[in-house]
């Protein structure tokens, strides 16, 4: 490892306990940790906000753009981002998910020479197609105009990559791709910590398991219906675990019309996952699409067997083509019941599925990440 004195930069949306910004902190600890000095931007840290804000780890400087709630309130983030850049002169900035363009931006009108690395972390065709209104349009010439300015481009799968490279002209040879650092030291710690739910206190009653916010994208109604189907043939209950209400109506209402209130339950965010996958008989995702699938290194790591959509982009990937756990079609209730079946009755050994997830440590993803920095400031 070599230039511990650099200083580095992560830009964030407002966290909300989501997956992205869950492997953006694991990085900056890790960074922390080697010596660097480490700043997490975010536009809010109070309201609905501040409970997240204490899983920052130590010794990261949080900058908090928050400015009054006014007509011009974006207007004033972005000039307090400008005179981020100017004062404090991060050698890097690392601009992630939503907030890519704002920082190209922000670095152009500012005097600053801080080098930008956009980090891409979804198949943003995708995301934007689901956009009403007029953002469906705008957003694509957002990307246009502003990604290829920065200095360096990372997607967090080939799929995101290949994505990005038509939408924003970069070309693919351009665009690094590094997958997401997922296993961090303390998650095999944190899933051996108990849990305060009923169903989890033996495994007489195999559990499958869902993880992630109550949103269209992560098609949970899929997953509710093949349930339906796998409880027809055996024994088991489902839990899905997630904020952001979005279509909780919507999915209980399911729940209740398949007659499945006794066996399937939506608890809410949870703040360690991991306890969670670590005592669940098989993880679920049923994602229409993604940017990466870290739950799925997550619950790898734990020694749980995992089944997934072959959604784009991540999952294939992360499972290599199915090597480490059954690949279905998006939106297909029956072929995801028939793969959760098969891997309750023939489950993939702790041990295999711990090996894999290895690859996505987060020293491991750090010091790539690393190598990119240093390329990009030679």
């Amino acid at each position: 490892m070599s230039k511990p004195h650099l200083h580095l930069s992560f830009f964030l949306p407002p966290l909300i306990g989501a997956g992205g910004e869950r492997v953006v902190l694991s990085l900056a600890k890790v960074f922390v940790d080697w010596g660097f000095k480490v700043d997490l931007v975010v536009p809010e840290t109070s309201g609905r906000h501040a409970k997240f804000m204490k899983t920052v780890p130590e010794k990261v400087r949080v900058i908090d753009l928050a400015t009054p709630k006014t007509k011009t309130v974006y207007l004033k983030k972005l000039f307090k981002l400008k005179q981020y850049l100017e004062a404090e002169k991060p050698d890097v900035m690392l601009a992630n998910v939503d907030y890519v363009g704002v920082a190209n931006f922000a670095r152009q009108i500012s005097k600053s020479q801080t080098k930008i690395i956009q980090v891409v972390h979804s198949n943003l065709s995708r995301e934007f197609g689901t956009i009403p209104g007029i953002g469906q349009k705008v957003k694509p010439l957002f990307v246009k105009w502003f990604y290829p300015s920065s200095d360096a481009t990372v997607a967090v799968s080939r799929g995101v990559a290949e994505d990005l490279a038509e939408m924003s002209g970069i070309a693919l040879d351009d665009i690094q791709v590094i997958y997401n650092p997922v296993v961090t030291a303390e998650l095999p710690v944190q899933a051996l910590e108990p849990i305060d739910h009923p169903w989890f206190q033996s495994n007489e009653v195999p559990i499958v398991l869902g993880a992630g916010r109550l949103m269209y994208q992560k098609d949970f109604a899929t997953l509710i219906r093949a349930f339906a189907k796998v409880r027809q043939d055996r024994p088991c209950r489902l839990v899905i675990i997630g904020g952001e209400d979005e279509l909780r109506p919507e999915l209980e209402g399911l729940i209740r019309e398949l007659g499945l209130e006794a066996d399937a339950q939506l608890p809410g965010f949870a703040a360690n996952p991991y306890a969670y996958m670590a005592k669940a008989s098989v993880f679920v995702l049923s994602s229409r699409y993604e940017g990466f699938g870290n739950v799925l290194v997550e619950a790898m790591a734990t020694g749980t067997p995992v089944v997934s959509t072959d959604c784009k982009d991540g999952p294939a990937e992360i499972l290599k083509d199915g090597e480490f756990g059954r690949l279905v079609p998006v939106a297909d209730p029956d072929a995801l019941a028939t793969a959760i079946l098969h891997t309750l009755n023939h489950p993939l050994s702790a041990d295999i599925l711990k090996n894999r997830a290895q690859e996505f440590s987060a020293e491991r993803i750090a010091g790539i990440y690393l190598s990119a920095i240093e390329k990009t400031l030679a």
